[in-house]
């Protein structure tokens, strides 16, 4: 979702390849024979993996388009500051909200969840987005998140409008915003995937 932003605030057209990641394609494992993972961009033939580094990639190669980072040293490094903020904190307390830990683990996480959106908001402060007028890196790396907030809601017991009210006005501004409205699946679709996972897993 990362890279396809990006890409569509750069204007540069590409070619989208699905993978079906039970069954990875040898194009896939050839490209990324580390991780094995996906997003994987292919530019001139050469492979660029991991989403927060193909976006930065994207952003040198094509810098005199809308550009994301800023052009100041010190607030490039806070905007990758926030972004690897959000890598370490978002997806994992994510995981143990829907899937990983119960009881008062859980009640930990969605504690812990809510005071993560909370430090973002102080982060964001009165800026339209967190690359101010424009959208930038950091805004970049951490909207995809917004997809999976029904299910957080929903399996989590979580009012989040509520306890972060500034955090939900930042997503809903990105999702007016073509390229990232096009780049993201509906929150609903998600949320009946998740419902899926957990009857497999047991959880439910």
């Amino acid at each position: 979702m990362r890279v396809r932003i990006a890409l569509a605030e750069k204007g540069i057209n590409y070619e989208y390849k699905e993978e079906d990641l039970k069954n990875k394609s040898p194009l896939l494992l050839q490209m990324n024979p580390v991780h094995k993972k996906i997003p994987v961009l292919i530019h001139k033939g050469k492979p660029i993996s991991e989403s927060l580094i193909v976006v930065q990639y994207i952003d040198e190669v094509w810098h005199d388009r809308t550009p994301l980072l800023p052009s100041d040293p010190y607030q490039r490094a806070q905007a990758r500051f926030w972004a690897d903020f959000v890598d370490k904190k978002m997806y994992d307390l994510g995981r143990k909200i829907l899937w990983t830990s119960k009881g008062e683990e859980n009640e930990v996480a969605k504690k812990e969840f809510i005071e993560t959106l909370k430090v973002l908001e102080e982060q964001l402060g009165d800026r339209t987005y967190f690359g101010g007028d424009n959208l930038g890196f950091m805004d970049v790396a951490l909207v995809p998140f917004y997809t999976w907030f029904e299910a957080y809601e929903t399996f989590g017991g979580l009012n989040l409008e509520s306890e972060c009210p500034k955090f939900i006005a930042w997503a809903k501004r990105c999702l007016q915003k073509e390229s990232v409205a096009k780049s993201l699946p509906d929150q609903h679709k998600i949320h009946e995937i998740v419902v899926e996972m957990r009857k497999k897993s047991g959880i439910e």
